[in-house]
Formats: structure tokens, sequence, C-alpha cells
């Protein structure tokens, strides 16, 4: 190479002819791989302009041994790439659950069916033809150590939406979920039925069911500024009939499971009326007292609340309530309760 930069090829190769001539086959070689590497160059940026530009076959150019084409990127959906999907449970030809980042969702497949052999109670709350067996569901009956009326008509949003026609829609749908996840799910009455059942049948219906978990669902209707759902756990009670003690603490852990499974499902926040954290603890509810086996009620919101009502009656939100029930069961049976 030349000693100093600013001189030329042709400066260089200046000294007489003899040492040219012997310097001329080196020369010769230097000429021939620029020309090489030059030729190559153009080859590979043309291949690679090409492939790029859709144009090249990466088959034909492999087989030909120049380069091969970067491998295609995973279209969305395709196996392995994070594609969403249908969660199991549910409900075919409805709103799917929708799962929120984060949130307690699905099992993966190789526990689709983490609720295999477990029994289930889903008790909706009240009943739509109440209204119409006032006398009926006036009768008093055991509540475990004192006497309640049968059943109560049940509240209602400002537009008529009632809260039996609400529970019996989220049972529904609630029961799809848990089937889904293998789960044997009873309900203390499905539509079939004029009015009721009594406190202390439904009660009754998950007791001779021997069932895993029973969840009682309901609709609050406090004043109109009160938010957010609750869970009702039974106390420690031990008079006449009642003897909760067995069932308060896995009750608990139910309520507990439910709280945080409900919230992360549906938004909602805890009530902020009611009760501590989401947790309200009565021994004056006769489908609790008279319970031998874990048992919850959750009201899932104030329906006198003009946003809660909105969401209440909207399917893809009773949806995401439903969800939230049936994996806050889950949450709670997977625990080895």
């Amino acid at each position: 190479m030349p000693s100093d930069p600013s001189e030329s090829w042709d400066s260089w190769d200046s000294p007489p002819a003899p040492r040219r001539q012997a310097r001329g086959p080196g020369r010769a070689r230097v000429t021939i791989g620029v020309a090489v590497a030059a030729l190559t160059l153009v080859g590979t940026t043309a291949l690679a302009i090409a492939w790029k530009n859709g144009d090249g076959d990466s088959d034909d150019t492999a087989a030909a041994g120049t380069t091969s084409a970067a491998p295609p990127l995973p279209s969305p959906g395709a196996p392995g790439t994070e594609a969403a999907g249908t969660p199991p449970g549910a409900v075919p030809g409805g709103n799917e659950p929708v799962v929120p980042p984060g949130s307690p969702g699905p099992p993966s497949a190789p526990t689709a069916t983490p609720l295999a052999g477990r029994t289930v109670v889903i008790d909706p709350g009240h009943n739509p033809g109440n209204s119409r067996h006032t006398r009926d569901i006036g009768r008093q009956v055991d509540a475990g150590g004192f006497k309640k009326n049968c059943d109560e008509t049940g509240t209602q949003t400002d537009s008529g939406y009632t809260e039996a026609e609400f529970t019996l829609d989220v049972a529904h749908r609630t029961r799809d979920v848990l089937t889904g996840l293998g789960a044997k799910v009873v309900l203390t009455w499905d539509d079939d039925r004029p009015w009721g059942p009594c406190v202390d049948e439904r009660a009754r219906v998950g007791n001779e069911a021997h069932a895993d978990a029973v969840v009682s669902i309901h609709g609050d209707g406090a004043g109109a500024n009160a938010y957010g759902f609750h869970v009702i756990v039974p106390d420690s009670v031990h008079s006449g009939t009642a003897d909760t003690r067995p069932i308060a603490v896995p009750s608990r852990a139910l309520g507990d499971a439910l709280v945080g499974a409900f919230a992360a499902n549906t938004g909602s926040l805890p009530a902020n009326y009611i009760g501590r954290n989401g947790i309200d603890v009565r021994d004056d509810l006769g489908g609790l007292n008279l319970s031998t086996v874990p048992k919850v009620f959750i009201e899932c919101g104030n329906m006198r609340n003009a946003q809660e009502a909105a969401r209440m009656s909207d399917p893809l939100w009773r949806q995401k309530a439903a969800q939230g029930i049936a994996f806050g069961i889950r949450d709670f049976l997977a625990k080895g309760s």
C-alpha cells in the first residue's frame, strides 16, 4: 500500500519496468479479487432487494446455495403464538367470558376440567312469580332457631329489570362455565315453579346434594349513591336447628375467593356501604344458618344505583359476573377445600 495516503495507485506503480513486471501478477490478482467482490456484493444486494419486495422464491434461492430467505413471522393464531381463544366454559351462542389481563383466567388445556368430581349448587335468589304469590312467600319457616318469611320478592332497577330475572340469568351462565370446568351443577330452582322455593328448602337442596360449595346469587337494593358488590358469609351460629360452626371457616374462604375473582373479572369494587373489604358476616339468614356445607350469598351490585343498574342489565356484564362467580368457586376448591 502507498506510504502516503495521498498517493495514487498509479504513482505507487511508477518504478522501472522490470520491477513493474515483477509485480504484475500480484496486481492482476488484486484487480480480479476486487472485481469478484464487487460482483458478489451486487448479486447479494439484488437478491436481498428481490426478497424484500416479495419477488423472490425462497425455496429456489436456498437450493442455489446463495442465501436463504428469513423465515416468515408467525401469523396471529398460529400454533405457538399468543392468540385469543374461547375460554373453557363459554356459553354456547352467548357472550364469551372476558378475562382482563392479570385476572384469574381459565385453566390451561392439561387442567381444563379442574372441577371434575365436584358438586356445586347455585341458588338463584327469589323468583319472578313471588310478587303474585305474596301470601305463599309470606308464610313463616324455620330460619335456624327463629322464624322468617318463606321468601321475598327481591328488588329491581328503576327501569323495571327485576332481581329475580337477573339472578336466574346469571345462575344459568355460571352453571355453564362451571360445567365447562367439569363440575356437576345443581340449581335450587330453574324457572320450574310459580314461586319460591322457601329459604329452608334452598338450604336443604345444598345439604342433600352434599355440595362442595353453594353460592346464592342476588342483587341488592340499597340507596341510589351506594355502589359495589359484597359477599355474605355465615357467622358461627349454634342455636335451635342451626349449627354453622363446621362450615364457618370454609365458607369464609369461599367468600374471600369470590371477592377476588369477582372483582378481577367484572372490574367492580367492593361495596362502600356495607361489610368490610367485600365481606359481610351475618347470623340472620336462614339460607346460611341451615346449611351444613360451605355456603355464601353474593350481592352482585346495587340495582338502585343508576350506573350499576346499567351494567347489571347488560348481558355481557352478566357473563363477566358469572365467570367471576365460577372462577371464585374454582379457586376455593383448588385449595383442597
